[in-house]
């Protein structure tokens, strides 16, 4: 019985589909009138560079300016920390808003109409979960879809999202279903590794290239060889070294430091980053080209306040994890608690609150929080040292942020151009972190 009432649910879930609207892009004043886009993809983006859905070639226009997605039978509209803004009519800058279809948009000296066309439906996965991904909203099963795939194959994958969300977990989890599953996968924390280290701990060095190499030595992409190589936090990479790293990605070549022979390598790359490239490419500290040479797939893991839905399986499987009957701790008190809060720190932040719960410190900040976005009364986190310093360092970072953003808003009564004033700081940038906590 148990296994035909799986059945159906998987049956029920075949059915299941996103249906998301084509969105056809048209310049109607500026250097390019006339030039057009109509795709169907999640999302698409608009500027100079190359690799744009729309490329213009409007020099008051960004490398990549705009953002573009569908929202039922609106479009969402996302400004990548342009240098010259993005408008609406009236003279009203956004940088992340929601419009009817046939909205017209400035950027730069030019005019575009965004318009939602015929909805088409993406397939979404059956399964509640890939490898050590877990969660049974559309949202996430959209996420499975696209990594199931992805996966078999041996293409270049990006992997961007909030600090907390489960970048790492989401490459481990591609490469146990990929062909390389039995080869070696390498990571590398490009945020962790001395700049002067780095190039080093990449690409290897010859003996004597420079004081201390006593040896040769393999750097990551050597040992990656016939498997996997994942280079986290790859916004954090020097520009200096993203020239090199370019090459290493396009002709699947290395050069060790102080050597001459270059070294062919078979070998799949994954990235993972918490930064908006993006808006790194625009502000010129990430290359543009290597951005798209990384971004061959993309993808996005959303936020948990994206998926509550999913929290309570997220809070099972985690304690599954730490080998906890999940009756013993998640009553329907602590599940509604659970499912409230806005969870800032994302996946990481439940899985270390579960940990307090275990030692028998229910945390009653959670209880505070789940009642609002905010609370400004909170005492800093206690220090666990059992906690990889990392994952402390990020989620005291996220703490501060939190605190010292809803005080800004209440002193600045939620006008977040006067909070920016305030704060000293780009209101665009301030926009990203009010989103990334929940507070707008």
């Amino acid at each position: 019985m148990a296994r035909k009432d799986k059945t159906q649910i998987i049956g029920a879930r075949a059915k299941d589909s996103l249906r998301r609207r084509k969105i056809r892009l048209e310049v109607f004043v500026g250097p390019d009138a006339g030039a057009a886009a109509v795709a169907g993809t999640p999302v698409l983006q608009v500027g100079t560079q190359q690799g744009n859905t729309l490329r213009l070639t409007d020099d008051a226009v960004s490398r990549i300016h705009i953002e573009v997605s569908s929202a039922g039978s609106s479009i969402r509209i996302r400004d990548l920390a342009s240098t010259n803004g993005t408008w609406l009519v009236g003279n009203i800058r956004v940088a992340d808003a929601t419009v009817p279809s046939g909205t017209v948009v400035r950027v730069g000296h030019t005019q575009l109409r965004l318009e939602a066309l015929d909805e088409i439906s993406e397939q979404l996965s059956v399964q509640p979960g890939f490898g050590q991904l877990v969660g049974e909203s559309p949202l996430m099963r959209e996420v499975f879809a696209l990594l199931e795939r992805v996966a078999p194959t041996d293409e270049t994958v990006l992997i961007t999202g909030e600090t907390g969300t489960g970048k790492e977990i989401c490459a481990h989890s591609i490469v146990a279903a990929s062909r390389r599953a039995h080869g070696p996968m390498v990571v590398v924390d490009c945020g962790a590794i001395p700049p002067n280290l780095l190039e080093s701990e990449l690409f290897g060095h010859a003996r004597g290239a420079f004081t201390g190499a006593v040896s040769d030595y393999q750097g990551a992409f050597e040992r990656a060889n016939g498997g996997t190589i994942f280079l986290d936090e790859i916004g954090e990479l020097p520009l200096e070294l993203q020239t090199r790293l370019l090459r290493a990605v396009e002709n699947r070549h290395v050069r060790r430091v102080g050597d001459t022979a270059e070294i062919p390598l078979d070998i799949r790359i994954i990235a993972a980053t918490n930064r908006g490239l993006e808006a790194e490419v625009n502000a010129g500290s990430f290359r543009a080209d290597l951005y798209y040479r990384l971004s061959v797939v993309q993808v996005r893991i959303p936020p948990l306040r994206d998926h509550l839905s999913d929290t309570e399986l997220l809070a099972r499987h985690l304690l599954q994890e730490l080998e906890v009957d999940p009756h013993a701790i998640l009553n329907e008190e602590v599940l509604g608690q659970l499912r409230q809060y806005r969870w800032p720190g994302n996946v990481r932040e439940l899985r270390n609150y579960l940990r307090r719960m275990l030692l028998g410190g229910i945390n009653p900040e959670l209880g505070a929080s789940s009642r609002t976005a905010s609370s400004t009364n909170q005492s800093a986190p206690e220090i666990d040292t059992k906690q990889p310093f990392k994952d402390a360092k990020e989620e005291a970072i996220a703490h501060f942020e939190r605190e010292y953003l809803s005080a800004l808003l209440d002193e600045t009564g939620g006008n977040i151009s006067a909070a920016a004033r305030q704060a000293q700081t780009d209101r665009t940038y301030l926009s990203r972190l009010l989103v990334k906590h929940g507070l707008r």
